[in-house]
């Protein structure tokens, strides 16, 4: 079942156009994630749902029901903003319970809602203070607590982790996860974050300057993305990407050549300038890169971060820069100055360069001569 659709959705700011036809579904029960850089427009979309703006242009949905024209208070969502907004007058349990007294609930009905709350964002130790006496975490947590005390179906939240340090950052994204899984109710999220897009979504939709490049569940959009930008921004460390040319199936590449699975056939043998993408995870390194079928070729390590059980690592190959990651519990190998690399070639996506759009994956066929590929 559709909780909130947008249907053609358009919104400007002194002739500056923020968000393009935007249509979405966001199904309840779902946990959707409206990802983006800071600039995509990803505050303004929601504020939008709210009813706190109105569009320019199009109509929005809740459960059937138009509420484009209605105000923000018919529509019943819990909203986070981005900043805590609390106020400084009221203690810590007032703050929580605002939406409850504006719904004149009963004071037993409020205190029933806010206690137990305060105790799963364990600020219960805290509803006798006052906003001043708060640290940064604990207002994020109240401004938490406030956005989802109300008795409501859909709660939005709009990148409530922002701004947080990364200690803090990683506490409450586990106490939050674990609070909205008993919850039941429809969660609309927003962050510029890859890390909690994958970890938080079931649904994700990939928002870039205001348009809607990609969508569908958060593994399919990651594995079988549908435009080169959604590829670039979800996943981390970002995706590497190198020039290349299709034609008749064959994708040339200043890593060597190989066939392509197109998603569409119809002009193959049109000759098109292509962008190749793959993850850092599918560098292949010393052993790894003479798997059969493999691209291999000749690169130089510029850096290495050692993150414990993971090493992100850069290089440079072919004359571009490229990002590695290895994960496999153990230390990547001591590399020399020039060493062989390699990459499978089903890793490789390949985009159409002029418009972003996926033209299919690469398959193991017609492989060719790397530049610089050792013998």
């Amino acid at each position: 079942m559709v909780e909130v659709q947008l249907q053609n959705i358009s919104k400007s700011y002194a002739r500056k156009r923020v968000l393009q036809k935007v249509d979405l579904k966001f199904e309840k029960g779902k946990f959707s994630v409206v990802f983006g850089s800071p600039v995509s427009g990803k505050s303004v979309l929601m504020r939008l749902i709210m009813g706190l703006e109105s569009p320019d242009s199009g109509s929005i949905f809740l459960r059937g029901r138009e509420v484009t024209g209605l105000p923000a208070g018919v529509r019943n969502f819990g909203y986070v903003p981005q900043s805590f907004a609390l106020y400084p007058h009221y203690r810590v349990f007032d703050n929580i319970a605002y939406p409850l007294t504006l719904a004149r609930k009963s004071r037993e009905a409020i205190r029933g809602r806010v206690e137990p709350l305060a105790k799963k964002l364990k600020i219960d130790a805290l509803l006798d203070k006052y906003p001043n006496q708060l640290s940064g975490g604990e207002k994020q947590r109240v401004a938490l607590a406030r956005g989802i005390v109300k008795d409501s179906e859909v709660f939005i939240l709009d990148d409530p982790l922002v701004g947080l340090d990364f200690k803090l950052r990683e506490q409450l994204f586990v106490d939050l996860r674990l609070m909205l899984s008993e919850i039941d109710g429809t969660f609309i999220y927003t962050t510029s974050d890859p890390l909690e897009t994958l970890a938080l979504a079931d649904d994700v939709f990939v928002l870039d300057q205001g348009e809607i490049v990609d969508q569908g569940s958060v593994d399919h959009v990651y594995e079988e993305p549908s435009n080169l930008r959604a590829f670039q921004l979800l996943g981390f460390p970002g995706a590497n990407t190198i020039p290349g040319s299709l034609v008749g199936g064959i994708c040339r590449s200043a890593f060597g050549e190989f066939g392509v699975e197109l998603a569409d056939s119809a002009g193959q043998e049109v000759r098109r300038e292509v962008t190749i993408g793959f993850r850092p995870e599918a560098v292949l390194l010393d052993e790894e890169a003479k798997t059969a079928g493999a691209l291999r070729f000749d690169a130089r390590e510029l850096l290495r971060e050692d993150l414990g059980a993971e090493t992100i690592f850069y290089f440079e190959a072919a004359g571009f820069r490229y990002v590695g990651y290895w994960s496999n519990g153990s230390a990547p190998p001591q590399l020399p100055e020039v060493f062989q690399a390699g990459l499978s070639i089903r890793d490789l996506v390949i985009f159409e360069s002029a418009t972003g759009r996926r033209l299919g994956r690469g398959k193991d066929s017609h492989v060719g001569s790397a530049v610089g590929k050792n013998s």
